[in-house]
């Protein structure tokens, strides 16, 4: 994935998000005076040399500050990346990755993971989910390049890593914007526009949103802290960023905090019997982003995907020629 050179038309203004809202809710929660009782407002970066799943050369959730350096010191040239050595594209040194500029610092603590449960930082996948979906395998499984729908969601433009919940980093895109109303927050994420709109003081109506990619997501506060359930989402397998999976059966509880002007901490727990031997919690502490959104456009149009169903049509005919 990456993004687009910035237009003139600049997509992450308030006012833009706004009239978004207004076009999907009732006109009163656009025209609503009262402040909600936290303010999570602002365009925020998830962006952070922390994976998601901790590194098999990281063996703790908190890190010294020495372990950090020699972790940090060989990213910084590649803005959080390193060079790979199996991929000859360069993808790592060709696109625009933006992963901050270190390790993250949640509640001062040096983080190796967003997973903080297991302890191993790792997605605890049954058995039978690693075997269907070849997880872990040797060598990986490759998507195969059959038909667009076997390939993961990001790859077909359709979800991404910030946009749904839980929200995670990744290489490029990790910016995201929150606007509130007195009745609903809407969560604008970087890549693919996606807008979650998040009702609050109502319960969850999965069934009205039944294959939504995002799902369908409904929120409370309790004190200065927005928690939001997310269920119903696409039915199947789908796989948003990285080792990210969710079906109809995945449930997800966020939890939002402002805990100061350029700081917002954020943690959720995701549970699926159908994916997880149990359910599983992250955290992370998010910074507010130093600039705007621009438009970002998925591929320019994803000739990926034409590239990768030609060269599963040429496998297809290799394959009918040796079996002559």
């Amino acid at each position: 994935m990456r993004r687009s050179v910035a237009t003139a038309t600049e997509i992450g203004r308030r006012g833009l998000l706004a009239g978004l809202a207004a076009a999907a809710l009732p006109a009163r929660a656009a025209a609503s005076s009262r402040r909600p009782p936290g303010d999570l407002e602002g365009t925020w970066t998830l962006g952070t040399y922390t994976d998601f799943q901790r590194p098999k050369d990281l063996h703790a959730l908190v890190l010294t500050p020495a372990q950090a350096e020699a972790y940090e010191a060989p990213r910084r040239a590649l803005h959080g990346m390193v060079a790979s050595k199996t991929d000859g594209l360069g993808q790592a040194e060709s696109e625009f990755n933006e992963r901050g500029a270190r390790l993250a610092r949640v509640h001062g603590q040096i983080r190796s993971s967003w997973i903080t449960d297991p302890p191993d930082g790792q997605v605890p996948f049954t058995s039978e989910t690693k075997a269907r979906l070849g997880i872990g395998a040797t060598p990986p499984r490759s998507d195969p390049p059959d038909n667009p729908e076997s390939q993961p969601g990001p790859t077909r433009c359709l979800v991404n890593h910030a946009g749904g919940a839980p929200m995670i980093g990744g290489a490029d895109a990790n910016l995201f914007q929150i606007v509130q109303t007195r009745d609903h927050v809407a969560i604008f994420s970087e890549a693919y526009h996606d807008v979650r709109i998040i009702r609050l003081g109502a319960g969850l109506t999965p069934d009205a949103h039944a294959g939504a990619w995002l799902g369908d997501s409904a929120g409370h506060w309790e004190g200065q802290t927005l928690v939001v359930e997310t269920a119903g989402f696409h039915p199947g397998d789908t796989r948003r960023g990285g080792s990210l999976m969710q079906t109809a059966e995945t449930r997800v509880t966020e939890r939002f905090t402002r805990e100061g002007p350029d700081s917002l901490f954020y943690q959720f727990t995701v549970s699926d019997p159908t994916l997880y031997t149990q359910p599983w919690r992250g955290e992370m502490a998010l910074d507010k982003a130093p600039g705007r959104i621009f438009e970002f456009a998925c591929h320019e149009g994803n000739y990926a995907m034409a590239g990768i169903l030609a060269g599963g049509r040429r496998e297809e005919a290799l394959a009918k020629v040796a079996a002559k």
